[in-house]
């Protein structure tokens, strides 16, 4: 990781491009193995679990009693964390619940919109390097709050075939009503379009690694709902002379540590600033358990210097952000004019991994710079919209000519009658 200062604009577009991999064979490995689940079922996910994470596995679903016995399994610590991240993201989703209001459009027109869960939503959670009980908490319980019925989890299993006993207490506490050992690609199939043991879904959610994200846009393409396209992990931090540098080196590291396709980016005005925080950047980067991993991600990661406070919002904008930290004297300013991102951590106080764990808003989001058309998960993604509308005779009298009009002025015909014939019945009566 070094410091760019002043880049041109050609040469800044170099320094943001997300890491890019060799994905020529990707879609073709994934769609045989999509292919294969469809034909074969659980059969097919557990050879593909043996072939690949090579686990021989006796069954794909989590029994009752080993979820039952995770709980027996994580310390009270971890408990007391899990029941206040989970408070606190119940409450932050709770309120973006609106009440159905109906609306009278013109005398006699009412319309309103009612929000219906999606009834059967699966859940991927990666397990990998990292068992994320953050996710299952991130995905599940908007899934419980909106009154999804059933809430399918699939999270790969370790070396042994055990599911991490966090991830279990958090998908019992959170809502989840079955859990399944498989990852990867096939995990996706299983729950797209179902198999002797794992149910077929309305919507999949989730983030994953670069098979996981195939499979999901596969299987969106062929009429399954997905959340998002959501793939490696990224930050940008935006810092003046006033930020902390080993706050922010922290943070990188916090989304270096993610994956080697992270990315971390730095843009700042003041370049004491940045060689401060690549210096402490080196220091915490020796004693991360995950250096290696860091250290990889750190490769397509940039500090870079820039003229102006301008300049940051326009490079941010740009680059579109999956997670956004402002550490400016100035933050409540800038936050004004941020135009794309996933989730935005203001001040020198507020580390991303507020955001990641318990706040209370969700860490699944946008990435690849997808933030400029996609919003981060929040409760509309698992409900349906069903809009409704009532005319009254009179509101039938005061709107049909307009309709009329239209339908005759695109000829169609039959529209128009649908409304002449019923405004002939209200002038007339009931007479034949």
């Amino acid at each position: 990781m070094k410091i760019f200062e002043y880049p041109d604009k050609p040469e800044l577009k170099r320094i943001l491009q997300r890491p890019l991999f060799n994905t020529d064979n990707l879609y073709t490995t994934v769609k045989s193995i999509i292919n294969t689940v469809k034909q074969d079922g659980d059969t097919a996910i557990l050879e593909l679990t043996r072939k690949f994470d090579k686990i021989r596995l006796n069954g794909l679903k989590a029994e009752a009693s080993v979820i039952d016995e995770s709980e027996n399994s994580i310390s009270p610590e971890l408990k007391k964390a899990i029941e206040v991240a989970s408070e606190n993201i119940m409450k932050f989703h709770k309120s973006q619940i609106a009440e159905p209001e109906k609306v009278e459009t013109m005398p006699g027109i009412q319309c309103w919109q009612k929000s219906v869960a999606i009834e059967k939503v699966g859940l991927y959670i990666p397990g990998g390097t990292a068992p994320l009980l953050s996710t299952v908490l991130m995905l599940a319980i908007p899934a419980k709050l909106a009154g999804c019925k059933e809430i399918i989890l699939c999270t790969p299993p370790d070396k042994n075939g055990n599911i991490n006993p966090a991830i279990l207490y958090a998908a019992k506490t959170s809502g989840v009503t079955s859990v399944f050992r498989c990852g990867g690609a096939q995990a996706i199939a299983g729950i797209a379009y179902g198999t002797e043991s794992i149910p077929k879904v309305d919507k999949i959610f989730g983030p994953g690694n670069q098979y996981v994200t195939c499979a999901k846009q596969i299987v969106s393409s062929k009429g399954i709902a997905i959340d998002m396209p959501a793939g490696p992990s990224e930050v940008l931090i935006l810092a003046d002379e006033t930020a902390n540098p080993d706050f922010i080196a922290a943070d990188l590291l916090s989304q270096a540590e993610h994956g080697e396709d992270s990315q971390v980016i730095m843009v700042s005005n003041c370049k004491n600033i940045l060689q401060k925080t690549l210096s402490c950047i080196k220091k915490q980067l020796d004693v991360l358990p995950r250096k290696s991993i860091a250290q990889e991600s750190l490769k397509s990661g940039a500090l870079i210097l820039i003229k102006d406070y301008n300049e940051m919002i326009d490079i941010s904008n740009e680059y579109a952000p999956e997670h956004l930290i402002i550490s400016t004297n100035n933050y409540m300013e800038l936050t004004g004019k941020i135009t794309n991102a996933g989730s935005v951590f203001l001040g020198n106080y507020t580390p991303e991994s507020l955001g990641d764990y318990a706040s209370g808003t969700n860490h699944t989001l946008p990435t690849n710079g997808y933030a400029r058309s996609y919003s981060g998960l929040n409760m509309d993604a698992f409900y349906k919209k069903i809009t409704f509308q009532e005319s009254t005779p009179q509101g039938l009298k005061n709107i049909g000519p307009y309709v009329e009009l239209m339908a005759e002025t695109e000829q169609l015909d039959a529209h128009k009658n649908a409304v002449s014939i019923r405004l002939k019945d209200i002038k007339y009566g009931n007479q034949n």
